[in-house]
């Protein structure tokens, strides 16, 4: 039987890279002592008086049908949220709730590019960014942030990636591998260029509201950015919701007139019950995340006072998020081996990171997203594994 073309477009490489995670998580069901580093999901439960509005909402018959938009009640909270974090005006017309901001980054694709059309992406980057674009026909070209200048974003590198398709420019801050957040130098580089070549700007912003030592800046605060900045956002991170499915994008309302159209084809809204959760997370906004933002710093901590003092790792400390990049070169095993080999003699899985771009080759990604006690033993493990590397890389 043939497929459409389409089937090829979202596939890719990175794909694989799930492998070990997978393994990992087949492994835990089958009662093995294993510790699962590899993927970005928060171990705590979605907040009780979340959980008991989505309740209280099925119990009332909450069941049918929603605006396809989501309801002006939702989408005025997420608008009143998104002002006071950038600074400029958002209306209820400026927003989209979707099904998590990766459904986002992939309708937005869908209603900015098409064939032929290239999208400028710093790399590493989140492992779906190039389905999510390839899938509206159009290619990613990527701009180098090299691991020897920290992984930081350049206005040279952004210009050398520049070509006559080019029609957008996505990125993540704070990123997901890096943990890095943009700074307003960098930022500027971008919206100069955007400005310039007159090209959308789509910034995922999920963890801006996850940082530790930097703040965040959204790149459409800057002057001329509004009308072409699309920003995504979720409680999935932030409000340990990710299953729960909810995100947004916030955009010019044109734009958003365009994902009416296309959401009624996708989603067809969603569920009220869950619509309800969003609302009383909304409301409990920053007590939620200042919690959050806590047990990540802690764990980030806990990690790096572990790993820092073994001699053949790397720790790249983040700036935000729940993830850490450790370089792994002076072990003498690639990304992938390294990642395979720790967990079949200890049990942890952690993921290569050249799934985020080949700048990532050398480095595993760890996520903070086990207990504490949990994280340690397995910093501790990491480092035991290591130590027999090195001891018989000596023999």
């Amino acid at each position: 039987m043939r497929y459409s073309p389409f089937v090829q477009r979202i596939s890719g490489e990175s794909v694989s890279a799930w492998d070990i995670h997978y393994a990992a998580i087949d492994a835990r069901a089958r009662g093995e002592d294993v510790i699962v580093l590899s993927v970005g999901d928060p171990d705590f439960a979605t907040d009780a008086r979340i959980c008991a509005a989505a309740s209280a909402a099925l119990e009332q018959g909450d069941t049918h049908y929603t605006h396809v938009l989501g309801r002006p009640a939702l989408r005025d909270a997420i608008a009143a949220k998104q002002e006071r974090l950038l600074g400029i005006d958002v209306g209820v017309e400026n927003v989209a709730v979707v099904a998590g901001a990766q459904n986002g980054l992939f309708a937005t694709s869908l209603c900015l590019f098409s064939s032929g059309d290239e999208v400028l992406v710093p790399e590493p980057m989140y492992l779906t960014y190039e389905a999510c674009i390839h899938a509206s026909g159009a290619s990613i070209a990527c701009v180098q942030q090299p691991a020897a200048d920290g992984f930081r974003l350049t206005a040279a590198a952004l210009e050398a990636a520049l070509s006559d398709k080019t029609r957008g420019i996505a990125l993540a801050t704070p990123c997901n591998p890096t943990g890095n957040v943009y700074s307003r130098e960098e930022l500027e580089a971008v919206a100069a260029v955007a400005r310039k070549h007159d090209l959308w700007v789509i910034s995922d912003e999920v963890y801006g509201q996850l940082t530790y030592d930097r703040e965040h800046l959204s790149i459409a605060s800057l002057p001329g950015m509004a009308e072409r900045t699309v920003i995504l956002n979720s409680l999935s991170k932030s409000h340990a919701m990710t299953g729960w499915r909810v995100g947004w994008v916030v955009a010019p309302a044109p734009l958003v007139r365009h994902l009416d159209n296309l959401l009624l084809c996708m989603l067809y809204g969603l569920p009220g019950f869950i619509q309800q959760a969003a609302l009383k997370a909304l409301e409990l906004d920053e007590e939620v995340l200042g919690s959050a933002r806590e047990v990540y710093r802690r764990r980030r901590d806990l990690v790096l006072g572990c790993l820092k003092k073994v001699s053949l790792l790397d720790c790249r400390e983040p700036e935000a998020g729940m993830f850490m990049l450790v370089d792994v070169r002076r072990t003498g095993l690639s990304s992938m081996d390294f990642a395979w080999r720790l967990f079949q003699a200890t049990g942890v899985s952690v993921l290569d990171a050249q799934a985020f771009g080949a700048s990532g080759e050398g480095f595993v990604r760890i996520s903070f997203t086990v207990a504490d006690d949990r994280l340690l033993e397995a910093s501790q493990r990491i480092a035991d594994f290591v130590a027999i590397l090195e001891v018989q890389s000596a023999d």
